[in-house]
Parts: C-alpha cells; sequence; structure tokens
C-alpha cells in the first residue's frame, strides 16, 4: 500500500481515503517518475506438488527441499540502490486448489506490535504477497503478514493512479498462515536469525470480483513480494521505530520505483505441472505491451499539459515505434492497440492491459 511514498505523503486524510476504499483522482495519484521500466521483471517456475502441506512456518515436506529458492530480494527500486541489510528469499508450490508461499526473512531484531486483522501491517517489519492472475493490471490482490502472524489483506479493482481505492472489507478466504521466529520476538538484547512465514492461498478466494481462477500447465501470472523494514532504537526494553527515518523497501522484482502498484512491473510466476525443470516461457506479447506502456506514460503527461489525449503517436513525440499503434482518443479518454505475434494487445487511459488472439 506504499502510494503514500510516490508522492511523500502519510497523512491521516489520505489514509482515511484509502482504507474506506475512496478513489483519488488521477490526476493526484500519476506521477511523472512512471517513465520508461529499465529493469527486467524476475521470474519463478512454480512447480505442483501432490504432496500435503502442513501450515506450520517451517518447510519440512520433500517437496519444499525440491522448489527452488527464488534471487535474494533487492531494493524497490533496483540495484542503482544499495543492497538490502537483510536476506529475503522465497519458494513457491501449488496444487489443484492453493498456491504455497514460503518465505525466509533474515532479521537479526524480530519485533512486531499489531495483533489486530487489517491493521495497517506495514507499521511494522512485514513480509507482502502481490497477485495478478489475468496480468490486466486491475483486479489484483495483496496480503500482508507480521512476525506475529498478523494478516491484512486487500483487493485493488484499479491501481490508486487510476484512482482506485482499497477495498479492506475483502478477505482471503480459506488463507492459512503460520510464522516461526527463530530467536526470540521482541526481545531486544539477544541477536535472532530470521523469521519464516508460509501460506497456502486458496485459489478459489482469488475468484472475487471475477471467474473462479485455476491454473494451468505453463500458465504466467504477474507476481511479487515486498519486505517492509524499519530502522529501530531500543528504549525501556522494548524496540520503538527511529521517528522522521523512512523504512526500507526490498522487493523480488525490481520496480524501479518506490511504488508496488505498478503491476505491470511485477515478476512471473509461471506454473508447471512437469516432474522436470522446464524453461521459462516469455509472454509473446512483451514488445506489444513494453511499446503500449511507453504510450500511455506519453499519454497521461500530454493530457496534463494539453488536457486532452493526443490522437496519434507522432503528436507524443513517438516517431520511431518498432510497431504501428492504432490510437483512438477524447479529452477523457484514449485507447492504443497493436498486432503482434498473433495477438491483438490493447491499452486504455486507466492502464488496463490486455492481450488476444487475432
Amino acid at each position: 500500500m506504499r502510494v503514500f511514498r510516490l508522492f511523500m505523503i502519510h497523512s491521516g486524510l489520505v489514509l482515511a481515503l484509502l482504507l474506506a476504499g475512496v478513489p483519488m483522482a488521477a490526476g493526484q495519484t500519476f506521477s511523472v517518475n512512471f517513465g520508461a521500466f529499465k529493469e527486467t521483471p524476475r521470474h519463478y517456475i512454480c512447480y505442483q506438488t501432490k504432496d500435503s502441506i502442513r501450515i506450520d512456518g517451517r518447510p519440512g515436506e520433500s517437496a519444499w527441499n525440491k522448489a527452488p529458492w527464488s534471487e535474494d530480494f533487492t531494493d524497490i527500486e533496483g540495484n542503482s540502490k544499495p543492497a538490502p541489510l537483510h536476506r529475503t528469499r522465497i519458494k513457491m508450490l501449488w496444487n489443484s486448489q492453493h498456491l504455497y508461499i514460503f518465505a525466509e526473512l533474515t532479521e537479526p531484531d524480530a519485533w512486531a506490535t499489531l495483533r489486530q486483522h487489517d491493521t495497517i501491517i506495514f507499521q511494522d517489519n512485514d513480509f507482502e504477497v502481490f497477485i495478478d492472475p489475468d496480468g490486466d493490471t486491475h483486479q489484483y490482490y495483496e496480503i500482508e503478514i507480521n512476525a506475529l502472524n498478523t494478516v491484512m489483506d486487500l483487493f485493488m479493482p484499479k491501481p490508486y493512479r487510476n484512482g482506485g481505492g482499497a477495498i479492506m472489507n475483502w478477505d482471503t478466504k480459506g488463507l492459512r498462515t503460520a510464522v516461526q521466529v527463530n530467536g526470540t520476538l521482541n526481545k531486544p538484547g539477544d541477536k535472532d536469525q530470521s523469521w519464516t512465514v508460509e501460506m497456502a492461498i486458496p485459489f478459489k478466494a482469488l475468484g472475487a470480483y471475477r471467474s473462479r481462477i485455476v491454473p494451468e500447465d505453463g500458465g504466467l501470472w504477474r507476481i511479487n513480494f515486498s519486505r517492509v523494514q524499519w530502522q529501530a532504537d531500543i528504549s525501556n526494553g522494548q524496540y520503538i521505530k527511529k521517528p522522521r527515518t523512512p523504512e526500507y523497501n526490498w522487493v523480488w522484482s525490481p520496480q524501479g520505483i518506490i511504488n508496488m502498484h505498478a503491476p505491470e512491473r511485477w515478476g512471473y510466476l509461471q506454473f508447471s505441472a512437469s516432474p522436470t525443470p522446464v524453461p521459462f516461457r516469455e509472454p509473446a506479447t512483451v514488445a506489444a505491451r513494453n511499446m503500449l506502456w511507453e504510450i500511455y506514460h506519453r499519454q497521461q503527461q500530454y493530457r496534463r499539459q494539453n488536457r486532452q489525449y493526443a490522437k496519434d503517436a507522432a503528436t507524443l513525440g513517438l516517431t520511431d515505434l518498432p510497431l504501428v499503434p492504432v490510437i483512438e482518443a477524447t479529452s477523457l479518454q484514449f485507447t492504443a492497440s497493436v498486432k503482434d505475434a498473433g495477438f491483438e494487445t490493447i491499452i486504455n487511459q486507466e492502464g488496463k492491459i490486455t492481450s488476444r488472439h487475432e
């Protein structure tokens, strides 16, 4: 939920708007920092398991031993920023009913304070999951958890930048989570090792506001993970967050900007039913989508200056595109489409992007 940091606010007014699910004007949430995405989305091959997974915060099953670890998390802005102070990594599995996630967060000082469901968990150190099953950047899910195993979950009809608001009364029905602290929680003065998170996310729960979702062999979702880490002092035997000190944002797939709510920048989750390793297959529409996102950002900037959308790419200063887009525009709306690799891919003024076979 760190749209706050996009324009450097933690005010009570904006917080109240977000928690109420009240959409904010796109002009408030669109940032000039949204430009060309220079990072490369990471990918993870998620293998199917027939084993029974006990959600206890420990990777004791043989299926977990076989599942590969992800790359270590990096700074949310990418390798141009300092490497995280502590290691974070994840692994995943799936079956016909659940997506399983296991996360390991190295931590010398394990602490947490929030115990009520759907409180703003990133006010503690936390681990976060973002899932967009169809990759259209709309109708996606966020789950946050702290070392006390307190969960906040929400549904986003569309990103904040497009006037979306968090639906906080949505719950991941059937979600099972467990946390283990390898050390002592909330005990300053000793040195802890890590805390681990295990989740079983029902695919049925992710069918809210859409048709039921069950992955297929070779299917691709967009997904990302975030770790929020606050600097803390010790006062009267308790951990106290350092005042006026921003949090660290460490992620699996770098966003390039300090904002998790840009789903087009998330990594890829590829499902596999194969018992042996398979290669990652990049979507056939990547080139078309990258070009359309460039048009989208240019259109937002153009409208801020001219109070209307441009009707052709040349007006946006895009004269040497690898593909030929078709743009239709008014003062309030636009669509841009391109045909490539057997697909027609379309984006609109709200950043919703879809692809369909020609």
